[in-house]
Parts: C-alpha cells; structure tokens; sequence
C-alpha cells in the first residue's frame, strides 16, 4: 500500500472550500463542513493521513514535510479552489519530484481534461465516485488498468479510462469518524446553526430531486439515493457516542435525508434506543430536508431526538422553483414550516437569489415569504452556476454571465454570477444584504435571538462572535460592490 496523503490545501483565510461543503465560498459566519468526501477514501487506505489545512488554519510552510515521505496525495479541488490547488500540487511535485498526485473532486469530475491540462503536476483526476478508485491507485494498480480515472502516460499522453460504476453496496464503506478521531480537532467545524462542537457524516450518497443548481448530485453523487443499512448507521452513531463525548449534534449530511420517509422514521426509532431524545441525554441529531415531510413523520423524528433540519426553500416564487425544477410547492411547504414550528423542531432555512426568472418582484415575494414562515435561521446565497450542472448550461447558452466565469472574488467571497436584462448582477448581489437585514432586524427576531442567549452563556458567547463575523461579513460586500 503507497503512504498516501489524503489533503486538503490551504487556501483563502476563513475559506470553507472543504470536501463536504455544499458550496465553497466564505460565508456570514465563520463555518468549516468536515471532510468527509476526503475522510472516506482516507479511511480504506490503511496507513492513510488526512490533512484539513483550512480548517485548522495551517499554511503551506505548516504541512510541506508532510510530502517528503509520500508516495501518494490525493488532492480535493473546487472550481474556486482550483487555481490554489493547482500550485500546492506544483509545490509537493518540486519538494518530492517522486510522489504521485491525484485530484478529487467535483470540478475534476465534469472537467478532467481541463485540470489534466492545468499542470503536468497532476498525474491523475479520479471522476465521479472516487473511493474504491483513489483505493486502487493506493494499492499500486497500473493506472492503465483503473476504472475512473483520467491519467497522464510517460509520453505525457492524456488518458481517459472507462468509467467506474456506482457504488450499490454503501455498507462497504467503512465509518469516516474513526479518521476525524485520529486526524482532526473537531472543535475547528463550525457550523453557524448547529450545537458546537458537532459531527456530520452520510448515511447515503445521491439526491431524487433534480434542482438544476444543485452540485453534488449532478456531478459526483448521482439521482440514485444509495443507503447504508440502519444497523450499519447505528454502530457508526455508537462510535461517535463512545468516542466523543463533547459531541452535541449529529448531523446526517446525505443530500436529502427525508428522500425516504419509511427508513429515516425507522432511523430515527432506532436513535431513540440509543437515548437520543430522551431526559437527560446530551446529544442531537438534525439533517437535510425537504419541505414537504408529512406532520406524522414530522413527529417520530422529534420524539427520537430531532433537533434541526436544514430546508432549501430557495425561493418563495413558485414559477422560479418550476423553473430549478425543485418539485416543491410553497403551500407544501408552509404547511411544513408549521408542523415544524408547532413540534418544536428549529429550521434552518436556505435561499437562493439571482434565479432563472428572478425579478425585483419576486425578490420581495421571497423576502415576504422568508419572513411569513419564520425558520429560526437562515441563509441566502447569490445563485451560483457551478460547472457540470444544468444552471451552469442554461448561463452559458443564454449568455446570463456577468463578465467571467469566477465564483469568488480573490479573498474567497461569493460574487453575482448571472445578469439577466430585466436584472443586473449588481441588484442581485445588494438585494442579498437587504435580504437579510429585514429579516433579522425584526423586533421578533431579535427578541427570540436575545432570549436564546440569555438562557445559555456558552450560545450568548457564540452568538456574539458571530454578530461580529456578520456584520464583518456585510462590511466586506459593500467593499466588493
């Protein structure tokens, strides 16, 4: 087995651009997502080490003699990343001409040619679902004989082998926790809605839902929702308990954990065996939601422990969710948010503006909307048209980008992609600041703010370093408008 060196590189400060965000940008407060999509394959290498550099604000003089006994280093890229990534792996290749190194990774999964073509620093690109590839890599195969891969030959040829097939047996995939144990300092994750410190891992890969700016499913995860066994879940969970007792939340990152309503209330029953959910036990769990989970699921997962869902509601315009495909009602979904609120169960609630079919009208509708159904939280993104997904498309044959194709400015902050006639990128972008000074400059909100911190000295130290951060957060939007 090749000593392999499973890493993500250092990058823009504060940046959370980690092998399991959603999407890489820095975000209103400070927030880092584990790696789990490096944790995985980290964990079928034995001998394997994972290295979060951005999460534990570790620079390139901080991690570079990591390389020097390395036969291997699995590298995870982003689109916004990817120029940074591109130079770390030109820096391991001059400090240790003999290494291989390979990248992971949504971008390199739609685009393999273009990262090929970057740097004669990559030797290989694992596309699409990459464990058991990254696996074969580390155990010496012949790169000519992996399935997955796109490869640079001794002639500086550029291969494309066939592809892997999915993974259908998700038990084969050992736990990812042990590899947080003994290569990370949890207490760096932040999550600006979930209990500190926390845990997040899957118990499936793939999405039903076909959203057309959504990343993962279109890129590496796929619409087939493939799931481990409850058993299987549930001795993960145990570990979690047993070896990490200053865990407060669970959270089960799979794409949409409520895409199979029979097995998640049979999770959740299963969990409450555990304790959770019962007086005295001091663990959480919350998940990925849809909105339209009926009120009687609604209610086995909060008597089992349910804390937090976190809901994409995106817009509050019905013709703009037809047109993400999103296959959700707002009426649906209002009747969820009750049953939520009526249940107790908190909501962290996503939205998405700069649309197909956004105006300022529908804007103020989604504004309205957010502020009706009241989640506890909430966070609002400018639409983001990643490469390999069908808004990235749509953007490029309609000509709706705004003068490149850059994510992110050069300090890691999300930039107004799309500009339609009707609506300029620049409305976009100061409408997301509107956005959430109205919503959280309500007397209601910060009474309900106020109340939570006084009833908690560890949420009230929290949740004033996260004032800090967002009010941060606006200073460095108006910088870069």
């Amino acid at each position: 087995m090749m000593r392999s060196l499973f890493l993500q590189a250092p990058s823009f400060d504060g940046y959370d651009g980690g092998a399991g965000a959603r999407y890489q940008m820095k975000r209103e407060v400070k927030s880092f997502w584990y790696p789990t999509w490096l944790a995985q394959p980290a964990a079928l290498v034995e001998g394997s080490k994972l290295i979060d550099a951005p999460a534990h604000d570790q620079s390139w003089d901080d991690i570079k003699h990591e390389v020097d006994d390395r036969d291997l280093v699995i590298l995870h890229t982003s689109t916004p990343s990817f120029r940074q990534d591109v130079h770390t792996a030109e820096l391991i290749k001059q400090r240790n001409p003999r290494i291989l190194i390979g990248l992971i990774g949504a971008k390199v999964a739609v685009q393999p040619q273009e990262a090929m073509d970057a740097s004669p620093a990559i030797d290989f690109v694992a596309r699409n679902e990459f464990d058991f590839t990254v696996l074969d890599v580390a155990k010496g195969m012949p790169l000519a004989e992996i399935d997955g891969i796109t490869w640079r030959d001794r002639d500086g040829a550029i291969i494309h082998n066939r592809d892997r097939k999915v993974i259908e047996d998700m038990d084969s995939l050992p736990f990812v926790s042990p590899i947080y144990k003994r290569d990370l300092t949890i207490e760096k994750y932040f999550g600006g809605y979930l209990l500190h410190p926390y845990i997040s891992f899957y118990t499936g890969r793939g999405c039903k839902s076909r959203c057309t700016f959504c990343l993962w499913p279109q890129t590496v995860g796929g619409h087939n929702y493939r799931t481990r066994s409850i058993p299987h879940v549930i001795e993960e969970v145990k570990y979690v308990i047993a070896n990490f007792p200053e865990v407060k939340e669970i959270f089960f990152d799979d794409d949409t954990l409520t895409d199979n309503l029979p097995r998640v209330a049979e999770l959740a029953v299963e969990l409450g065996k555990l304790g959770f959910g019962k007086p005295g036990f001091k663990m959480a769990w919350s998940c990925n939601a849809k909105a339209n989970v009926p009120y009687a699921t609604l209610k086995v997962l909060k008597e089992n422990g349910l804390r937090l869902l976190l809901v994409g509601y995106e817009s509050g315009n019905q013709q703009i969710l037809h047109n993400i495909k999103k296959g959700l009602r707002t009426d649906v979904a209002r009747q969820f948010t009750k049953d939520c609120h009526a249940l107790g169960i908190v909501i962290h609630g996503t939205f998405i503006l700069g649309l197909p079919g956004e105006t300022e009208e529908t804007i103020e509708e989604t504004i309205q909307y957010a502020k009706e159904i009241d989640p506890h939280t909430i966070q609002v993104s400018l639409a983001a048209p990643y490469p390999g997904t069908f808004l990235h498309k749509q953007a490029s044959d309609n000509g709706w980008f705004d003068t490149s194709n850059e994510l992110l400015t050069d300090d890691g902050n999300q930039i107004a992609q799309l500009s339609y006639p009707h609506l300029p990128s620049t409305v976009i972008f100061d409408k997301v600041e509107e956005f959430y000074k109205r919503f959280y400059f309500r007397p209601s909100k910060i009474w309900s703010i106020v109340s939570e911190m006084l009833r908690d000295w560890n949420m009230m130290k929290r949740r004033l370093r996260e004032g800090v951060e967002f009010f941060d957060f606006l200073r460095r939007r108006k910088e870069a408008a």
